[in-house]
């Protein structure tokens, strides 16, 4: 336990408090005593709202490079292209069944489009420019325009977009839209966001109702087809309530929201926790263009020295790479520690080590640890469902159900299987419904697939923490469960800095092995290698081979049980992939798609006369 001085909770957030239920049937009900107020009816009663209130309140802002000054948007511009924009898209004919897609990264302009859609009740679907830009087939972009059949398509320019386009051309009859003034074969955004507003507007956003679809948001598709979550406008709004309810310092006059942010608005965290933040609560989104990934985090560096946000988001890998920066940078941690409220992390539980580093120094430089808060849910959940609106000892703490949420326990073999039932919950997935069916108990649960531990059983207010997803774990041949999860985290930890990721194996066997996704700039740097060095020489050294066989002894010296440490680690040449679903644009790896893509890997890790794997 901790024992460093915390910052003042109760000045940024209300007290965790929940209810537990238990039934005669084994399962635990936990749920909030608080009830949850009243929601908007629709995303854009905030925009209207801010656009009266706080008509020069800067909204969005985006810059091309480092050293470029911020475009901006405030409320009041940004509603009048919204305006015109939902003109030009009401005359197309858009609907649920012809909604926009949008392919293009985070941008003034797609939000814009997106929001013009959504105040006259036609959903948008934003797709990751992963799909289009990194893939090698286009066969996951191909079946999600074939499911959406949109009638716009947004890029931000057609030019790097071309094959991508080439390839889904056979499958809609859609109006290509680019950000791109120049695009000769598209129309330009800003004709759309010029369109005269006609009388249709006002009327269709009055027509928006809290059933209304506001967007489809797809799932990774790791083991099959990406499913399309439909996303009402109560989901949405709902689930900002909650938040408000448990960060009180959003309440009017507070002090100023201010986020720097990358994270994709094809993800649920990106677009429906932070986005809708901001324009919930009248604040100011920095569209951050860099992100956690070598040659770019410079660029997010670049961003946070001229932007320092009111609350800092990222993931795991966001929060390394920025501990490694603040290290090297005392102008940037005094500023950093200084004025940032708290951080959240989210995407993946966050490595106790990573944390502990946090904390250091931010006691070395303001005298307190930084508050680390979480949260936890889905993209069927829109996202939140658990809040940790309270400082935890320790990482992993994924907080209590928000208000108007409950969550149902179920035992499964020696873990608690969640559920989630709520307002945010999704009504199910966009022309599938017996995938629908299936993804309900028969209370009307949502079947997450995850499970979770209580931090005190006793004291269900001291939060949750998540463990694992129930069909990763698996067991050994002893009968012992391993908690892929839990191993995951404090696999990376005990590798770190060389692994970037890890995926556990050993189903059927007598040990747990690692595959790892190396982190190849810090195994050049400790090899003493330049980072022109090729990644198998870089791979292969001694240096590395050495490092790697003494972390996965210090993790045994951790937890000598057969389930809690690994025998083995294959270091994977190859990164993970878009194309066979094995990683997300927040860098989560996908267990099972990494196991059924690279079993020709895990062949040569369960080998015992391969030389390629490390050993204790």
């Amino acid at each position: 336990m901790t024992t460093a001085p915390r910052g003042d909770a109760a000045s940024l957030f209300a007290t965790p408090r929940t209810v537990a239920e238990h039934r005669a049937d084994g399962s635990i009900v936990l749920r909030s005593p608080e009830p949850l107020g009243a929601s908007a009816r629709c995303t854009g009663d905030w925009l209207e709202q801010w656009a009266r209130q706080t008509s020069d309140t800067i909204f969005l802002a985006e810059r091309g490079s480092a050293d470029a000054p911020w475009t901006t948007a405030t409320y009041a511009q940004a509603l009048r292209q919204v305006r015109a924009a939902a003109s030009w898209i009401l005359a197309q004919g858009l609907s649920a069944e012809r909604p926009l897609a949008i392919l293009s990264d985070n941008s003034i302009d797609h939000a814009l489009l997106a929001l013009a859609a959504q105040h006259v009740g036609v959903p948008s679907a934003a797709v990751s420019s992963a799909y289009s830009l990194v893939s090698k087939d286009f066969d996951k972009l191909r079946s999600m325009i074939a499911l959406l059949a949109p009638g716009a398509i947004y890029v931000s320019a057609t030019k790097p977009f071309a094959a991508a386009l080439a390839a889904i051309r056979p499958l809609h009859t859609a109006q290509i839209i680019s950000g791109h003034a120049d695009d000769a074969d598209a129309l330009s955004f800003r004709s759309i966001a010029e369109t005269v507003e006609t009388l249709d507007v006002a009327r269709a956003f009055a027509a928006v109702t809290p059933d209304t679809i506001a967007k489809f948001l797809f799932t990774s598709g790791s083991t099959g087809t990406p499913k399309a979550v439909i996303n009402t406008q109560r989901m949405l709004t709902s689930s900002q309530q909650a938040k408000a309810q448990t960060w009180t310092f959003l309440e009017p006059g507070r002090g100023d929201l201010v986020i720097l942010d990358w994270l994709p608005w094809s993800h649920t965290f990106g677009a429906n926790h932070n986005f809708n933040l901001v324009l919930r609560n009248g604040g100011s989104l920095y569209i951050d263009g860099g992100k956690p990934a070598p040659g770019l985090f410079a660029t997010s560096l670049a961003n946070l020295r001229s932007v320092m946000p009111t609350v800092y988001f990222n993931v795991p890998r966001g929060f390394d790479m920025l501990t490694a920066a603040l290290r090297g940078d005392e102008e940037l941690r005094r500023r950093f520690f200084g004025e940032v409220k708290f951080a959240f992390y989210a995407g993946a539980a966050l490595p106790q080590n990573i944390w502990d580093a946090l904390e250091d120094l931010s006691i070395k430089t303001v005298g307190h640890a930084l508050p680390m808060v979480s949260a936890w849910g889905s993209t069927e959940t829109s996202p939140l469902a658990t809040d940790c609106h309270f400082l935890a000892e320790r990482s992993g703490n994924i907080g209590v159900p928000i208000p108007g949420t409950e969550l149902k326990l179920v035992a499964a073999g020696d873990k608690l299987e969640v559920r989630v039932r709520g307002p945010n919950v999704t009504p199910g997935y966009w022309k599938a419904p017996e995938l629908t069916k299936q993804a309900f108990d028969d209370e009307g649960f949502y079947l997450i697939g995850d499970a979770v531990k209580f931090a005190d059983a006793k004291r269900p207010e001291r939060g949750l923490f998540f463990d694992g997803r129930v069909a990763e774990d698996f067991k050994l041949n002893s009968g012992t469960w391993v908690s892929v999860g839990t191993l995951r985290v404090a696999g990376i930890a005990a590798l770190a800095p060389l692994a970037q990721d890890i995926v556990v194996t050993g189903h059927g066997g007598d040990e747990v092995r690692f595959l790892v996704f190396p982190n190849i700039a810090a195994c050049r740097a400790h090899a003493g290698l330049g980072d022109t060095a090729a990644v198998n020489d870089v791979l292969a050294h001694d240096k590395v081979r050495t490092a790697i066989a003494q972390a996965l002894t210090r993790l045994k010296q951790q937890s000598s049980n057969s389930s809690g440490h690994a025998t083995r680690a294959l270091l994977l040449a190859e990164p993970a992939s878009v194309d066979g679903g094995e990683i997300t644009d927040k860098g989560y790896i996908n267990q099972r798609a990494v196991l059924t893509r690279r079993a020709d890997a895990v062949a040569r890790l369960n080998d015992d006369a391969s030389s390629e794997w490390v050993g204790l």
